[in-house]
């Protein structure tokens, strides 16, 4: 591994320079505007592994291509799937950054771009760890794959159309990426200094609730009190679906819920976390949530309703007192694991059709979803983990649930019955999906080197 590290050491300038060179790409998913960008930004990303002698192949969709990369298969030793996503959030709102968020710029260590930790600087450190060994050692001691999204951001539709496809002669997308373990980078450590193996990540379900009354909106003071008005028909019906405890009051919600074990919570109340640094870290002044529980178990291992987005009425300057005739919401739910996605729609489309006043006609549509995932702690691909992490970083890392979700990972466990391995580099105050999105460079590069001594760690392994 000398040699190795050594290679990544010497070429910390050129791996910032490629790191910048992707940042600069605007590849928005969401937005169609940016269409070319992203299909720029995949092309990039296939032409650096094919430089580095993988078999590449870009692979069109309906939407954003998708890149596949393979190194020769290692007889007897495991196979590594590396995942990742080269597409971005929208950069708004621009007025906020402090630099352009398409022009990479380093400030006190940090690079500050859009897609700066999510999640392009985090998947680029595989690459460079794997272009270390090709280099050094001329191959590598297990067989790597590279599964790389356009659509993460947005959903990942084109990517499950994908998974759930055929590509040659009946063979199905999951026999050619079948592996032993899968390896993201697309998260956080605990803090500064402490890096982290998340186990655990919660699922999501995503909904948008429209509401329509009257086929215009009408005068407030002549209509009101005798037309339902949507607006006050969207507050009721948001705010039915959480209590004043924090708990969801959809029918059956907490059913399938597993409650954390004493050693858990044990092992959560002892990491180092201070909630007053907390809330000056998000500027507010005091916490909340479900009743009974530590902040960090809230974050990490209860499930959660928050709204996401709300319209409707006038929005301009002044006032105008009119009755709208429509009104809307986005709005999502953190699952823990176990919790179905599907069975929690049926139950919320049921309670919010029983409550849906007179009046209005209501449409709920279901957006992405996903299970959430627990990974084993006794697994020896975490050992593999922790013991790579500690080389890398120069600190023994901890175990850590996280409270975003990553979908993909419930699909590689279901369609392949592999586990994941969370491997963030990136920091919690890294503005992820905000203005001032930054990377730490010095975590770049730990992360780049805990990748190379991952393979390693992973190649003493048996392929189950």
């Amino acid at each position: 591994m000398n040699t190795i590290t050594e290679y990544l050491e010497s070429n910390r300038s050129a791996a910032e320079a490629e790191l910048f060179e992707l940042l600069r790409i605007p590849s928005v998913s969401t937005d169609s505007q940016f269409a070319n960008d992203v299909k720029k930004a995949g092309h990039w990303v296939a032409d650096k592994l094919t430089q580095l002698g993988l078999s590449t192949e870009v692979i069109a969709t309906r939407r954003h291509p998708i890149v596949y990369a393979e190194s020769p298969p290692v007889p007897g030793k495991p196979v590594v799937l590396i995942y990742g996503h080269y597409d971005v959030q929208p950069p708004d709102p621009l007025e906020e950054w402090h630099s352009p968020p398409f022009e990479p710029t380093v400030r006190n260590g940090n690079v500050y771009a859009r897609g700066a930790t999510d999640d392009k600087g985090q998947l680029y450190t595989h690459i460079k760890s794997v272009e270390a060994w090709l280099q050094t050692q001329g191959s590598l001691p297990v067989q790597v794959k590279f599964l790389i999204e356009g659509e993460e951001e947005c959903g990942s539709g084109s990517l499950y159309e994908f998974l759930d496809g055929q590509y040659d002669n009946g063979r199905t997308a999951m026999d050619r990426l079948k592996s032993d373990i899968a390896v993201i980078s697309d998260n956080s450590q605990f803090g500064p200094g402490q890096p982290a193996i998340t186990y655990g990540l919660k699922g999501i379900a995503y909904f948008e609730l429209r509401l329509t009354g009257p086929s215009q909106d009408l005068h407030s003071g002549s209509f009101g009190g005798a037309v339902t008005n949507p607006a006050n028909a969207l507050s009721t019906l948001l705010a039915a679906i959480r209590d004043a405890n924090g708990r969801v009051q959809i029918p059956g919600f907490y059913e399938d819920v597993i409650s954390l074990d004493q050693r858990e919570r044990s092992q959560i109340a002892a990491l180092p976390f201070d909630e007053d640094q907390f809330c000056q870290q998000v500027g507010v002044k005091a916490l909340s949530g479900e009743e009974g529980f530590s902040t960090l178990e809230r974050r990490w291992a209860r499930p959660t309703f928050d709204i996401n987005g709300l319209w409707s009425g006038y929005q301009g300057e002044g006032a105008k007192t009119v009755l709208p005739a429509r009104a809307g919401a986005k709005f999502s739910f953190r699952l823990v694991p176990n919790q179905d996605p599907d069975k929690i729609t049926q139950s919320l489309k049921k309670m919010l059709l029983e409550l849906c006043p007179p009046g209005i006609e209501m449409e709920l549509i279901p957006f992405h979803s996903g299970k959430g995932i627990l990974v084993p702690l006794d697994s020896p691909y975490l050992r593999a983990a922790e013991s790579a992490i500690t080389s890398g970083f120069g600190t023994k890392p901890v175990f850590i649930r996280e409270g975003g979700s990553i979908p993909v990972v419930s699909s590689f466990k279901e369609k392949m019955g592999i586990d994941t391995l969370l491997l963030g580099w990136g920091l919690s105050d890294d503005n992820t999906h905000s203005p001032n999105e930054k990377f730490h460079l010095a975590d770049f590069h730990k992360g780049a080197l805990a990748s190379a001594h991952l393979i390693d760690q992973i190649s003493s392994l048996e392929a189950f």
